[in-house]
């Protein structure tokens, strides 16, 4: 028996060790990205104005690229070409490059880490993210690509955040940041994103572009995004209600609130939001933030 328990102990504590090498690895990547991102689209045409997501479509080649194929058409023509309006840059391309990576990842570290309510639902997300930016680097449509994943990115980092204040105990910094993901994650995912880049794509696009064949499934998957977007907020909301209320957090329906990353939104008997954030150790069965584990 002691030596089950010291197994226990042992499997816990690696387990709270990876827990929170990936709370830091997963923060860190949201703010960098997200830094990144918009330094590179504060100075695109498109962020201000959708449209130019479509103009000159599907001519919109890296700078580099674009520019030396420019010099060498004047050459042999012998005429000045006028380019098209701001090509994408390479450090977008990087960006790119950086989020497709970085999914492939989740989806896979789904596999070796602690079994989650919503795993499939998680799968759904991961999947149906990675083939949308491999689909809309693969289709030239990375102007709107940038959009979606600035968007995305913007309230995860909040959400990593509280999770590592929580970790560390800081509890009122946990709650002020746990307030501020859910405003943010509100105004992104449920505004901005909707009203503002889904409807470039399933509007704009058509009116400037035409009818495409890949209108339907670019838009199609953009649309099961906003369905789990949904489905998240409302998960959340239940959270900081039954906090404001009640005082306390009963049980959520779902082991963590996914919302771009590993999301853990536990609660079996905190008294506010941050409190269900925290990985619990419930005594001889392995209990990990309110998931029952045999060992």
């Amino acid at each position: 028996t002691i030596v089950f328990q010291e197994e226990q102990v042992t499997l816990f504590w690696l387990s709270n060790l990876l827990f929170s090498f990936f709370l830091r690895w997963r923060f860190t990547f949201y703010l960098g990205i997200f830094i990144y991102g918009i330094r590179h689209l504060w100075v695109s045409p498109w962020m201000w104005d959708t449209r130019q997501c479509w103009y000159n479509y599907p001519f919109q080649l890296p700078s580099t690229i674009l520019l030396a194929a420019h010099r060498a058409y004047k050459y042999v023509k012998g005429v000045f070409v006028s380019l098209p309006q701001k090509p994408l840059s390479p450090g977008q391309f990087n960006h790119y490059a950086a989020e497709l990576s970085f999914y492939w990842s989740l989806m896979f570290s789904q596999f070796i880490d602690i079994k989650r309510k919503d795993f499939i639902i998680m799968l759904v997300h991961h999947l149906a993210t990675i083939f949308l930016i491999t689909f809309s680097y693969a289709n030239n449509m990375l102007r709107v690509g940038t959009l979606v994943m600035c968007v995305h990115d913007a309230s995860d980092i909040f959400l990593e955040a509280a999770k590592l204040a929580n970790y560390a105990k800081y509890q009122r910094l946990c709650d002020g940041l746990f307030v501020i993901f859910s405003i943010s994650f509100f105004c992104t995912r449920l505004v901005i994103y909707p009203f503002w880049v889904v409807y470039s794509v399933l509007v704009e696009s058509w009116e400037i572009v035409g009818p495409y064949q890949a209108w339907w499934l670019l838009n199609g998957l953009l649309l099961v995004l906003q369905t789990l977007h949904v489905i998240w907020f409302y998960l959340i909301a239940r959270i900081a209600i039954k906090a404001i209320f009640k005082g306390k957090v009963a049980k959520d329906d779902r082991s963590d609130i996914e919302s771009s990353s590993d999301e853990e939104i536990y609660s079996s008997s905190g008294k506010n939001p941050c409190q269900t954030l925290k990985p619990k150790d419930n005594s001889h069965t392995g209990n990990l933030n309110g998931e029952t584990h045999e060992h």
